[in-house]
């Protein structure tokens, strides 16, 4: 093993032994059962001298300066530019993946940069980045290496947003958002089939997951559910969805609708018709959610923020370009006062569309 291949191994305490002499790791409800040597379904968490290892600690897939607006985070430090990074792998098995060059990847030689918590901090800082972002694969299965960026993030006044599928057990899902400013939950569907048969997993513990974000945290979150023809994108589906945001979380956790491309294994599935979005716009709107968007399409009117109180244009966007901006710095309409949900910090930044591809290498040294 080399030397960067030996710094990438990092321990980790959520796991325990079993009787038999296997160990079992316990970030995840997949709850795997390892012998030595053995990966976890997740590829980066493995049994390595009888323990349960993280095998991708201060490496990854690559970095890229983004706009907030793309995680999707809409009322996050809008119009802010965020650094996003991911590792490989992922503990569920979306049929659909659109990241499956990384979350499916069981080569390490796709961890091609290396950095320290502390080298990533610097250059988000010196980057201009408001935030840091986990994303692309799932951050619960690198938690360890998301956590310590977080806090070295946090010393230099860099925030950390977590993208997440929210498939976690309690323990580490306490832990792993106590490091987190905000994040995107991916919401797949409100059915247990579709997660069962689509996804390789189960819907409750996402649901415990919102759960806990809103009534236990002060983690700004958003809620994304991608909607493809035929599996979860039904006016029924969409009514439940939207209902139980708004009963067990409230109207204020915005709501973010998006369209299917064919990819992975569901390449045969046509993808998701604008007007699809639209209708699950309304419908949750109509249920009470005061922040739903369309997104993965070119709608200004759906992407596009709006105060509950007035109905005024609150936050224009065209794709991810803010232009009529009508807040004060704290967030307040300016016709009727009434409060926008979310987290603002003075004038919107001017980040824009820019995707910006990043590497640290070129920027510090390694520490």
């Amino acid at each position: 093993m080399d030397n960067t291949l030996e710094r990438s191994v990092h321990p980790t305490h959520h796991w325990h032994r079993l009787d038999d002499g296997r160990v079992q790791c316990d970030v995840c409800p997949r709850a795997c059962k390892l012998r030595e040597g053995q990966r976890g379904l997740c590829f980066v968490r493995a049994r390595q001298g009888d323990q349960v290892v993280l095998t991708s600690y201060g490496r990854s897939s690559g970095f890229c300066l983004d706009p907030i607006e793309k995680k999707p985070l809409n009322h996050f430090l809008p119009g802010t530019a965020v650094l996003s990074f991911g590792t490989a792998g992922c503990n569920l098995a979306c049929k659909f993946c659109q990241n499956w060059d990384m979350s499916k990847s069981r080569e390490m030689d796709t961890l091609a940069d290396a950095a320290s918590p502390e080298t990533l901090a610097e250059a988000a800082a010196g980057l201009g980045a408001h935030s840091v972002a986990y994303t692309y694969n799932d951050p619960v299965i690198f938690l360890e290496y998301a956590m310590d960026v977080a806090d070295a993030c946090r010393e230099r006044g860099v925030r950390s947003v977590a993208v997440t599928a929210g498939y976690v057990c309690d323990a580490p899902r306490r832990e792993f958002f106590a490091h987190m400013d905000a994040a995107n939950v991916d919401l797949k569907a409100f059915t247990e089939g579709f997660y069962r048969k689509i996804c390789g997993g189960s819907l409750s513990p996402v649901l415990d997951t919102l759960l806990y974000l809103r009534h236990e945290t002060d983690v700004w979150f958003e809620i994304t559910t991608l909607l493809i023809p035929d599996h979860n994108d039904s006016p029924r589906e969409i009514e439940a969805l939207s209902r139980w945001v708004v009963d067990q979380l409230g109207p204020d956790v915005p709501l973010h609708f998006t369209a299917f491309h064919p990819d992975w294994k569901m390449r045969d599935t046509p993808p998701t018709p604008p007007a699809t979005l639209s209708r699950a716009r309304e419908i949750a709107r109509a249920n009470g959610v005061r922040y739903a968007f369309t997104g993965n399409v070119h709608d200004p009117t759906g992407s596009s923020t709006y105060c509950h109180g007035c109905g005024e244009l609150l936050i224009e966007r065209d794709w991810y370009t803010l232009s009529r901006w009508h807040l004060t710095d704290d967030g307040h309409c300016r016709t009727c006062g009434s409060a926008c949900a979310g987290v603002f910090a003075g004038p919107p930044g001017r980040w824009g569309r820019r995707r910006q591809p990043v590497r640290l290498a070129d920027m510090v040294s390694h520490r």
